[in-house]
């Protein structure tokens, strides 16, 4: 009888263990698993709203975006052409891109970035002169390509917003020639600036 009784005990005390350290291991792994879909939201919310650097994720980016398509031109990065900005952000964040040069013979390639935002004015209150100066490396250049092949590095485009921007979206224009002639389309980019 008393065997039964220390026997039933054992079994009580073994499925307590049990059930705790089952508890245990579900709470552990719950964790596991928020923090990584924390970590993964976060790298993929970055990549996808603005960039702060130009390191080899991007650039190897840019390169996957011009192998999808051989005719591409020029890339940006992000891919969705639209980067976000909280407004009085002390960091330089902003997009990148790059040219390919598709055709038989070299060519001295110039580019400038500009608003191309005709309501401006209207949507946000102020001009486009006041926007562009927003700009604080990446305006414009001019570099050399060989044929059929694309800019070294990736220019890096960055902005620094004042306090006092409002929140609103801004369309920007990248103009790209190629020895004086336009060197495909405007491609446009949007900033939205966002209040802190």
């Amino acid at each position: 009888m008393a065997s039964k009784r220390l026997l039933a005990k054992q079994k009580k005390k073994a499925a307590m263990e049990m059930s705790v350290g089952t508890i245990v291991t579900i709470v552990l792994l719950m964790t596991v698993l928020i923090l990584g879909l924390v970590l993964v939201r976060s790298i993929f919310s970055g990549a996808v709203e603005n960039i702060n650097s130009i390191d080899q994720a991007v650039k190897a980016e840019i390169n996957k975006l011009f192998a999808e398509d051989d005719s591409r031109k020029i890339v940006i990065y992000p891919p969705t052409k639209l980067i976000t900005i909280k407004k009085g952000n002390k960091d330089y964040l902003g997009f990148a891109f790059s040219i390919r040069n598709i055709e038989t013979t070299d060519g001295t390639f110039t580019y400038k970035v500009s608003v191309n935002d005709p309501d401006i004015r209207k949507k946000c209150n102020i001009n486009a002169e006041e926007a562009e100066s927003w700009i604080k490396a990446g305006k414009s250049g001019s570099l050399r390509i060989p044929a059929g092949d694309s800019m070294s590095d990736p220019e890096f485009v960055r902005f620094l917003l004042p306090e006092n921007a409002p929140p609103c979206i801004i369309r920007y224009g990248l103009n790209v020639k190629k020895d004086g002639n336009a060197y495909g389309v405007t491609t446009n980019i949007d900033l939205k600036v966002e209040p802190r």
